[in-house]
C-alpha cells in the first residue's frame, strides 16, 4: 500500500479530486470502461508497430489479444509471442521495416485526433503489471512541435525493475537540446491493488499526486524557452505497456502474460478554465 496518512478513508474519498487540492474540478471527458468489448473506438486510437526505445514489443491495432474492456476493466495485456511485422523489408537496415519478427506484442492507447487538453486533472486508477523488462505508463504528448519541444508529461511511469517505485517525468526542449526533471513515490507493490495516479497542471506549474499524496511540483518557467512553453499548449492522452527497450531493461520472460489494468480515465478542469483549454478534436 501507498505510504500515506490517508489510508483510513472511505475508498469514495479516496478517489475524489476534491480531496487532493482546494480547487474545485469539473469533469470534461473519462472512459469509465464499463462495456465489454474492444476500446472505445470515439476516444482511444492505436499506435503501431515498434515504436520508440528500441523496445522489444510490436504494439497491435485493434486485436483483443492486447486490449480489450473485460469486467469493467481496460485491460492492456504483453505477451510473449511470435508476431510477424506486416512492415517488414528485407532490404530496410534499420527503422521498424528492418525487424521481421516481435517476440512479443503489447499495446499502446492515444487521444491523438480524438482529444487534447490544455491545464486540469488528469488521472487514471489502475493496478500495475510486475516483472523485470516491464515498463507501463501513462502520459501526454504536444498535439504540435514534435519531440521534445512539444513536450512530455508522464503523468505514471513504472520501471518494474524498482517494484515499489512509481515516477513522474517531464521532457521538454531548452535552448533546442532535450531537457528533463522528475519526481517519484515509493507505492508498495502496485501490482497488488489499485492505486490514482493524477496530474493537476496548472498555468504556472505541474503537481502529481498518487491517491492523495502529491509528492512532485514542476515550475513551467523551468520550460520556458524562445518565448514559448510546451505545457501552455495541448497535450494528449497515451496509455501503453512497453517491454525492455533503453530504459526498460533486460525482459524475464517467466512473468508473461503480463496485464496493465485500468479502473477508470478522467479528465476535469475549472470553472473558470480559460477558453479554448478544452478540445475535444473534431467537433
Amino acid at each position: 500500500m501507498l505510504r500515506r496518512v490517508f489510508s483510513g478513508l472511505p475508498l469514495a474519498l479516496l478517489l475524489s479530486p476534491k480531496l487532493a487540492t482546494a480547487q474545485q474540478w469539473k469533469l470534461v471527458w473519462s472512459d469509465e470502461f464499463d462495456q465489454d468489448g474492444p476500446p472505445n473506438p470515439a476516444k482511444w486510437d492505436y499506435e503501431e508497430g515498434f515504436v520508440r526505445n528500441n523496445e522489444a514489443q510490436y504494439y497491435t491495432r485493434d486485436r483483443r489479444e492486447n486490449a480489450r474492456v473485460e469486467n469493467g476493466v481496460l485491460v492492456i495485456e504483453a505477451r510473449k509471442e511470435r508476431f510477424a511485422n506486416p512492415r517488414y523489408d528485407p532490404s530496410a537496415a534499420t527503422g521498424q521495416a528492418s525487424r521481421q519478427f516481435a517476440e512479443y506484442t503489447s499495446a499502446s492507447l492515444i487521444t491523438r485526433r480524438k482529444a487534447s487538453w490544455t491545464f486540469g486533472r488528469i488521472e487514471i486508477r489502475t493496478k500495475l503489471p510486475q516483472g523485470r523488462g516491464i515498463w507501463p505508463a501513462f502520459w501526454t504528448l504536444g498535439t504540435s512541435g514534435g519531440w521534445p519541444r512539444g513536450g512530455e508529461v508522464d503523468i505514471m511511469e513504472y520501471f518494474a525493475r524498482n517494484p515499489d517505485t512509481v515516477t513522474a517525468n517531464i521532457h521538454f526542449s531548452r535552448q533546442g537540446q532535450h531537457a528533463s526533471a522528475g519526481g517519484r513515490v515509493t507505492v508498495e507493490k502496485p501490482f497488488d491493488d489499485f492505486h490514482v495516479y493524477a496530474l493537476e497542471w496548472f498555468p504556472d506549474r505541474l503537481d502529481f499526486y498518487c491517491d492523495q499524496q502529491k509528492f512532485y511540483t514542476f515550475s513551467l518557467t523551468e520550460a520556458d524557452d524562445n518565448n514559448d512553453n510546451p505545457f501552455r499548449h495541448a497535450q494528449y492522452l497515451l496509455m501503453n505497456l512497453a517491454l525492455g527497450g533503453s530504459s526498460g531493461g533486460p525482459i524475464d520472460d517467466s512473468v508473461f502474460p503480463q496485464k496493465y489494468l485500468v479502473d477508470y480515465v478522467r479528465v476535469y478542469q475549472q470553472a473558470d478554465v480559460p477558453p479554448g483549454a478544452v478540445r475535444p478534436e473534431g467537433r
